[in-house]
């Protein structure tokens, strides 16, 4: 059943930690459930529903319009028994709308739009709202998140990282609080003890990773299904059990739902205590020095789009020979191939400074692909982790053993309420509805997109891109634009800050370093003439408002260094310049050389054109092929691990264990 469906009773009357059991749907009926998600009707301009919702609104609006905050604060109180008992009804829905319409133009000075009032209403109802990016999503989120408050159920805003999440939170809490609802704040930052507090205010803002987690946490106290019986008894005799950090999953509003539900979906979250053992450090040291030896090709090959390797006939004789005389698990093939497939995996498929960073400390930090920032409470399972820090000559931390684990996919189906937002839906609304149940709904614009695209610019090498990219900077620059140019990884980020260096050309940088500075730099980025290199940090959440003078020179200007492997993440990026009306501009070079097409379609690279006049047809086709191709990769990588979880789910329910 869909979340949507559910009314404001439904989720209040769940009892004990409200979640909604998962149910195996056979094959057959998630085909024919499919036609519903084509025949979804829109909510744009000049539709019934808009207009319907728009009216309702403005009807009541003058009698909110007319109260200061005080009163607000009491048509608030007095609106929470009718939503309690009544739900969420057209007439009540309206009215929420416009009362915190009104305090919000009070409190922050941002009084929703009509558009905006349309994202609520898909919010509300359980769906992902596609609003492009500009339209003020973080506000819209208010509408739907405080109503639901309103009538009593908790809710968690869901954000893709401790920046946005404590940002928005902190932007959002005046309208809450004049509302009379209570705002918590969840990040890494934010010790065990304290975060039960933080979830039980009316509204909290987390991460993906520290809700999943805490609600893993949760099973394990529980010991597997929440039993009320056995917490009850827990509360009396002040068991280790006692205290819970969640109060249920009731509603989720997942900001970015595709990152989180989607492109984050492809690793599952687990929970592990550290291991200690001495003899480790010396056994990864063997591995790597073992593994150096081997030769590419002849002794292991990488397949699956750089993503797995697999150490052939020759090369197990190889390793044989080579571990002749070691004793341990050197002396079991299985164990022996196992251990030096981990060692390559660190050393090949494991880059520094695109992967990973080595922080001051000497300590490895993951940097997440999609968003381009430090993940800091986040290791790498089965040893991989102590291999590339003994790779990397940092201090071994303890190897993590696995207690509980959990996939995207099945938490988030696990929330009474889900609903999403984000600008870039449209190419996985499927998976999101046979995933999820989730069904997308386009939010109209409030006013038209006036941003430019300059056709493809393709180079032999990364040199010459490079070099095309400093020029294309200069060129902007001396017209009087600010100009944000997105790179892929840390490495790539400093090696064009170097080259603009070089060139005499001003800039900011902003990678996963200098993430404490990120508020400031992008705070500055809309100033005239202003460079601001970053990575995938600026492509999500980032609001660079160009200041008047650099409107009038055209607005932000972004360059695009290298296409990411989803078509999603660029649009991200585009999507900083030309919101709401302004001028703006995109434009995109890239190389053959890039990882995209070495990995993805380096097969097809002869056919391209080779600098003829066939290349310019046959160059971008290219590189959509390569997309294509890794997102195809990616939707079966997520596809096996939500069969995994399944699998282990089932496998640990007979068991009687907690995921």
């Amino acid at each position: 059943m869909s979340t949507e469906t559910l009314s404001a009773a439904d989720i209040l009357g769940h009892g004990f930690y409200p979640e909604r059991l998962e149910k195996r749907e056979p094959l057959l009926d998630r085909w024919l459930r499919r036609p519903a998600l084509w025949l979804e009707r829109g909510i744009g301009k000049g539709s019934t529903r808009f207009e319907r919702l728009v009216r309702d609104v403005e009807a009541v609006q003058p009698e909110y319009d007319a109260m200061d905050l005080a009163q607000l604060r009491t048509a608030a109180q007095a609106l929470r028994p009718a939503l309690k008992r009544d739900g969420f009804t057209p007439s009540l829905i309206a009215r929420a709308f416009a009362l915190i319409r009104t305090v919000a133009g009070l409190t922050v000075g941002k009084r929703h739009y009509d558009v905006q009032l349309a994202g609520g209403w898909v919010l509300l109802h359980g769906r992902v709202a596609e609003m492009e990016t500009g339209e003020g999503k973080t506000l819209t989120a208010t509408l739907a998140a405080g109503t639901a408050a309103l009538a009593g159920i908790p809710v968690h805003v869901v954000t893709v990282n401790d920046y946005l999440a404590a940002r928005d939170a902190e932007e959002m809490r005046p309208v809450y609080e004049a509302l009379g609802l209570s705002v918590g704040i969840v990040t890494h930052e934010v010790k065990p003890d304290d975060r039960g507090v933080e979830y039980r205010k009316d509204i909290t803002y987390a991460t993906n990773k520290d809700v999943t987690f805490d609600y893993l946490r949760d099973r394990m106290k529980l010991k597997g299904r929440p039993r009320p019986l056995r917490y009850a008894l827990n509360k009396v005799t002040g068991g280790a059990e006692a205290e819970l950090t969640l109060r249920g999953l009731h509603f989720a509003i997942v900001d970015e739902v595709d990152s989180v539900l989607v492109d984050e979906a492809r690793t599952p979250l687990i929970l592990s205590a550290e291991r200690s053992d001495g003899g480790l450090e010396r056994l990864y040291r063997e591995a790597l020095e073992l593994a150096r030896q081997l030769v590419e090709g002849t002794d292991f090959v990488i397949e699956r789009h750089d993503t797995s390797i697999r150490i052939t006939d020759d090369g197990k004789k190889r390793l044989e020979t080579l571990a002749r005389g070691k004793r341990g698990v050197w002396t079991g093939p299985n164990r022996r191939e196992q251990l030096i497939r981990q060692a390559l995996t660190g050393l090949l498929l494991f880059t520094r400074d695109k992967h990973y960073v080595v922080s001051d400390d000497h300590k490895v930090q993951i940097v997440d692909e999609y968003t381009g920032r430090i993940m800091a409470d986040r290791s790498w399972e089965a040893g991989l982790h102590q291999m590339i820090e003994v790779k990397e000559g940092c201090p071994l931390t303890g190897q993590r053993e696995t207690i509980a684990r959990i996939s995207y996919q099945r938490f988030f189906r696990r929330y009474l309420r889900l609903s999403g937002m984000t600008g870039t839906a449209a190419e996985i609304k499927r998976e999101l509805w046979d995933v999820y149940r989730l069904k997308v709904t386009r939010v109209p614009t409030r006013k038209d997109i006036l941003r430019r695209y300059a056709l493809i610019e393709i180079h032999d090498t990364q040199d010459a891109k490079w070099d095309a990219v400093v020029r294309a900077v200069r060129r902007e620059v001396d017209a009087g634009r600010p100009v944000l140019v997105g790179t892929r990884s840390v490495i790539a980020s400093e090696t064009l800050a170097d080259r603009l260096a070089a060139a005499g050309i001003e800039h900011r940088l902003l990678n996963a370093r200098q993430d404490k500075e990120e508020a400031e730099i992008v705070a500055q980025g809309g100033q005239p003439r202003r460079v601001t290199v970053a990575t995938n940090m600026a492509g999500r959440g980032t609001d660079i408002k160009p200041t008047p003078e650099a409107l009038a020179a055209g607005g932000l200007h972004v360059i695009c260094t290298e296409l990411h492997e989803s078509g999603r993440v660029d649009r991200q990026l585009w999507g900083r310049c030309a919101r709401q009306g302004d001028p703006g501009s995109v434009e995109t070079i890239v190389s053959y050389e890039d990882e995209l097409i070495t990995r993805y379609a380096s097969f097809a690279r002869p056919i391209a054109g080779n600098g003829t006049a066939l290349e310019k047809t046959t160059g971008p086709a290219l590189f959509k092929l390569a997309q294509k191709r890794a997102e195809g990769v990616h939707a079966l990588m997520r596809k096996e691990v939500l069969e995994m979880d399944d699998y282990l789910g089932d496998l640990l329910a007979f068991a009687g264990r907690p995921e």
